[in-house]
């Protein structure tokens, strides 16, 4: 049975399952990372998210639980992963207020709200091989489908498969942000590690939706 609202425990589950996948998936992301950045990307996330794990049960509303989550990626994960995946759950917690339940198009409103966040901070736009490319069509897939009238399932369905589709696109990109741009066109037929973990954001949100 699927969900039809998300509630503080279902997001709480989400962040859980996300600092799961990072885990099972962190020696992918070096190697990703390893061959047009740092080499750290992995290793950074998977220290970063099981530190939010530590805290998630003690939120009392989504507002806090994102906020303080955001703000524990910006203390642990190093490089400018953490301060971008930071702002983007700080401002998606500033979005949403001091509640315990969430209707869809209210997550949607919160999902904006933090990609603005981050890309104010990190100075990025689609087709620069960042996070951005997975993100942004993601959530629109994802407002799009409530518009058209789906439900909470249907629509989570429609952004993961939009993140995936903007991760994959990041491939024959050449980069313009970060230590990939300084590799010029050597960074073309490279999948962005940033895009990648952006996308098991929406595989985790998939997962505890269907369940």
């Amino acid at each position: 049975m699927t969900s039809s609202t998300l509630t503080l425990d279902l997001l709480a589950d989400w962040l859980r399952r996300f600092a799961a996948i990072i885990d099972e998936n962190k020696t992918y992301l070096t190697e990703l990372d390893s061959a047009i950045g740092d080499a750290d990307h992995g290793a950074n996330m998977a220290r970063g998210t099981a530190a939010v794990v530590t805290h998630l049960d003690e939120a009392t509303t989504i507002d806090g639980l994102l906020k303080k989550a955001g703000m524990t990626l910006v203390s642990t994960v190093g490089g400018t992963s953490g301060p971008l995946y930071g702002t983007l759950l700080m401002k998606m917690g500033m979005a949403t207020g001091s509640v315990v339940e969430l209707e869809p198009d209210q997550f949607g409103k919160a999902l904006r709200a933090g990609l603005e966040g981050l890309i104010a901070r990190g100075k990025t736009e689609l087709e620069d091989k960042t996070m951005v490319d997975a993100l942004s069509p993601a959530i629109d897939a994802y407002d799009a489908a409530l518009a058209d009238g789906a439900d909470l399932w249907d629509a989570v369905d429609a952004a993961q498969q939009a993140a995936a589709a903007g991760r994959d696109a990041t491939t024959p990109m050449v980069a313009r942000k970060g230590r990939a741009s300084y590799l010029g066109e050597r960074s073309a037929g490279h999948c962005d590690p940033g895009a990648t973990s952006s996308a098991y954001l929406f595989d985790a949100l998939a997962d505890v939706i269907g369940t």
